[in-house]
């Protein structure tokens, strides 16, 4: 979790994943926090539903993509390297196939179950 949060300060350090892992490691080794961790909004509206039926909605992976994108522009732009700025690249090319070629999308629920209360 440390190594982390440091990289929310330094550009080539990857933040997001090392986080979730030890988030992950956190709810493995804690009831008391998975139970907390599985109340947050963050939880109910990225990752409940990815996690229940290994499916999104477009609009989620559309606004995590996006997020990533500007993540991932941070350290391209910032360094010279061009060795970095291929790595950079091939991991956005993999990012994209893997969130619309192997994570199912699923119609927005929030908007099927407005539509029933309306009915």
């Amino acid at each position: 979790m440390g190594i982390g949060i440091i990289g929310i300060v330094l550009p080539l350090v990857p933040t997001t994943p090392l986080l979730l892992l030890a988030s992950f490691f956190f709810v493995k080794g804690s009831k008391k926090f998975e139970i907390w961790f599985k109340n947050t909004k963050v939880y109910k509206k990225y990752l409940e539903e990815f996690v229940n039926e290994r499916a999104m909605t477009l609009k989620q992976k559309i606004s995590t993509v996006l997020l990533s994108d500007c993540m991932i522009a941070f350290p391209f732009f910032l360094t010279d390297r061009i060795s970095v700025k291929i790595a950079l690249i091939l991991m956005e090319i993999y990012k994209y196939y893997y969130f619309f070629c192997k994570i199912k999308t699923i119609k927005d629920t929030s908007k099927l179950s407005l539509e029933k209360e309306n009915k």
